[in-house]
């Protein structure tokens, strides 16, 4: 039996948040997690504007009740762009890894990752990682870096993430994976 999770995902976007176009990261988001992980899932959603303090409200809401929240929008160097700040203002610990590796999967399709400021952090028993903001940079870079996302969850205290393996396979040190189910119920 796969553990249940909840998953917070916020969309950062002047635009959309005001309905000028309609967001389309929440909706890649969901399809990327519903088509990889094999766990029930339960998605808490927040669009909102390139407001930090309003992105640090939702941060702090969605990591006291989610084991993982992905941001999607926000992370340029123009001057609106502060979800990586407001990231950093409400973590425990930085886990400057992913923002590396984000930017190297990223930097395979478009030189202009390097003006990414993406971050992974924890807050508590939750894992927060800035995404890009468009659907096909979104995907590539899940497909990059999300192997690693279920241990680390494990190592924060979060439920037992799996993964289909012919979307992304999770890696697990031999001593962390939990045996496979025996027999048919």
């Amino acid at each position: 039996m796969h553990q249940p999770a909840r998953i917070g995902l916020v969309s950062i976007s002047d635009r959309a948040s005001s309905g000028v176009y309609e967001d389309k990261g929440l909706p890649a988001l969901k399809d990327w997690l519903g088509a990889a992980l094999l766990n029930p899932l339960t998605f808490v959603e927040r669009l909102i504007p390139d407001e930090q303090p309003l992105i640090e409200v939702a941060l702090i809401d969605l990591a006291a009740q989610c084991c993982l929240v992905l941001t999607t929008g926000g992370t340029g160097p123009a001057p609106r762009d502060v979800t990586p700040e407001a990231t950093l203002a409400v973590a425990d610990k930085v886990l400057p890894g992913f923002g590396e590796q984000m930017r190297a999967v990223s930097l395979k399709y478009v030189p202009t990752a390097l003006l990414s400021r993406q971050v992974g952090v924890v807050r508590g028993s939750c894992l927060i990682l800035n995404l890009p903001g468009q659907p096909k940079a979104i995907k590539e870079t899940l497909d990059g870096v999300f192997a690693a996302v279920p241990y680390g969850i494990d190592l924060i205290g979060g439920p037992y993430l799996e993964t289909r393996e012919e979307v992304v396979k999770a890696f697990r040190p031999k001593s962390a994976l939990k045996p496979a189910p025996t027999g048919a119920g």
